[in-house]
């Protein structure tokens, strides 16, 4: 099934099921109020929700009507937790050599993690407001899954059938405010803005074999400006699948019901041309990555960070090319007006 959360003026917003084209949505009200009950639950709710879904797509919801992505809220508004992974060490490959530095060892043995904050998400059409373009305003396209509880010390197995809901997320970094950060010992912080996520979250089945080894097996399309920069195939690059994020956060503590946990920048490997040349030629899922490829192939970058006015485009259409989680299209502001 796909859920949503329209805004209805309170911090929590409404919960809505979409219809499987995101044509069409009805209220959850007789069921739930917000999301973060149904996850509370799961094994009472979420069969009820699956009912009206299942009446939504069959044409038969009295009460429908038209599914407008620019009412929604983050899925999950605000969660107890969002951590997120950087599982493509492609990523972290490209933008260590980028300054001629090794990836250590234990980077291929055990997942790297932040805790981000997840008090204050955005919806998927928000706009992205900042207060200097000096900062290195960017994007990051990412797969994330919401959890239901996991127990402490849960095998990659075990944590993987603790997964609900997939959703997109668009992780904006701040990348000239990092090296500071970073420089202290600790971070991120001030360089982690609130993150912005797709119209709606997925139930696994819902995405039949596209869903497998706790990896989402499709492309997720990146456009900045409308221009495509990124096809990016989540699958096959994953480090580490989403049962070992889980499990890697429950080496210490449960993870609880509500938990979002990230992907890290989609990055896929590069190969090499006739010359012998390094290409990339499924672009890329954030600009760092792209000025990484740049320092690696020219000995400098190019291509500057976000500017305000900008405009960032993150989705992921099926086998039959319909959207699945609708998109995240948002535009950068001047906070200051």
């Amino acid at each position: 099934m796909k859920l949503a959360t329209y805004r209805d003026g309170s911090r929590d917003g409404q919960l809505v099921v979409v219809s499987r084209d995101l044509q069409t949505a009805h209220y959850a009200t007789g069921i739930a109020h917000k999301l973060q009950q149904v996850l509370d639950d799961w094994n009472f709710l979420a069969p009820q929700l699956q009912d009206l879904y299942e009446t939504l797509n069959g044409g038969k919801a009295r009460h429908a009507f038209p599914f407008d992505p620019t009412q929604c809220m983050a899925p999950l508004p605000r969660a107890y937790q969002w951590a997120d992974g950087s599982a493509y060490i492609n990523h972290v490959e490209l933008v260590r050599a980028a300054r001629n530095a090794e990836v250590p060892k234990t980077f291929y043995e055990d997942p790297l993690m932040y805790q981000g904050g997840s008090d204050d998400f955005l919806g998927p059409t928000e706009d992205a407001k900042f207060l200097s373009e000096d900062w290195g305003i960017d994007f990051e396209a990412e797969v994330t899954v919401v959890t239901g509880d996991v127990p402490m010390g849960a095998t990659p197995d075990q944590a993987l059938d603790g997964v609900r809901l997939v959703m997109l997320a668009n992780d904006w970094s701040l990348r000239n405010l990092i090296p500071n950060e970073l420089a202290k010992g600790f971070g991120f912080f001030q360089s982690k803005p609130a993150t912005a996520f797709s119209p709606v979250a997925v139930t696994p089945d819902e995405l039949g074999d596209a869903w497998s080894g706790g990896r989402l097996n499709l492309v997720v399309q990146s456009s900045w400006n409308g221009r495509k920069v990124g096809m990016c195939d989540a699958g096959p690059d994953m480090t580490f699948h989403f049962g070992q994020l889980i499990a890697h956060i429950c080496k210490t503590r449960n993870v609880r019901a509500g938990s979002i946990v990230g992907s890290g920048t989609v990055s896929n490997k590069g190969v090499a041309d006739a010359k012998g040349r390094t290409e990339w030629p499924k672009g890329y899922s954030c600009i760092a990555e792209k000025r990484a490829i740049e320092t690696i192939q020219d000995g400098k970058p190019s291509t500057d960070f976000m500017r305000f006015g900008d405009t960032i485009r993150i989705e992921v259409k099926g086998k039959d090319g319909q959207s699945l989680f609708g998109a995240i299209d948002q535009k950068v502001v001047n906070a200051a007006g």
